[in-house]
C-alpha cells in the first residue's frame, strides 16, 4: 500500500506544480485567485504527506488517508476530464495529460490495495 499511496501522492503535487503553470484558478474563476489556490496547498500538502507517514507506520489511521488521497486523484481525473470534454486549452502538454490519466489508475489500485487490506483483517469480511 505504501508504495500506491507514494505514485498517487507524487501525482497529485506535480499536478499542483502544473496547475500552478497553467493558472489553475483562473479556469476555476475562484475568487481571491492565486491566494485561494496556495491556501489550499497550504492545507492539503501537509495532510497528504502525514497521510504517508501514516501508511509506513502503519498507523491505524492511514486507512483514512489513503482514501482521502485516491478520492483526491479520482476527483482531479473526473473534473479534468469535464474540461477536456469542453475543450479547455490548459493541461494540454502531453506530460500534463499523463499525470492526469495516471490518477485513474494509480487511485483506483490504491481504493484496490486499501480494500483488500481491509478485507484480509477482516478474515475475509466485506465491509
Amino acid at each position: 500500500m505504501e508504495r500506491s499511496y507514494l505514485i498517487t501522492m507524487c501525482l497529485l503535487i506535480m499536478h499542483q506544480i502544473d496547475a500552478a503553470y497553467w493558472q489553475e484558478w483562473t479556469m476555476f474563476n475562484l475568487p481571491g485567485g492565486i491566494q485561494v489556490y496556495l491556501l489550499f496547498n497550504i492545507i492539503i500538502i501537509p495532510i497528504i504527506l502525514i497521510g504517508y507517514k501514516r501508511v509506513i507506520i502503519k498507523d491505524h489511521r492511514a486507512n483514512m488517508y489513503c482514501y482521502l488521497c485516491a478520492g483526491l486523484g479520482l476527483v482531479t481525473f473526473i473534473i479534468h476530464s469535464v474540461l477536456f470534454i469542453l475543450q479547455y486549452k490548459q493541461f494540454d502538454l502531453p506530460l500534463s495529460k499523463v499525470i492526469i490519466a495516471l490518477f485513474l489508475f494509480s487511485s483506483l489500485y490504491l481504493l484496490v490495495k486499501i480494500n483488500s487490506k481491509v478485507n484480509s483483517s477482516n478474515n475475509g469480511l466485506v465491509l
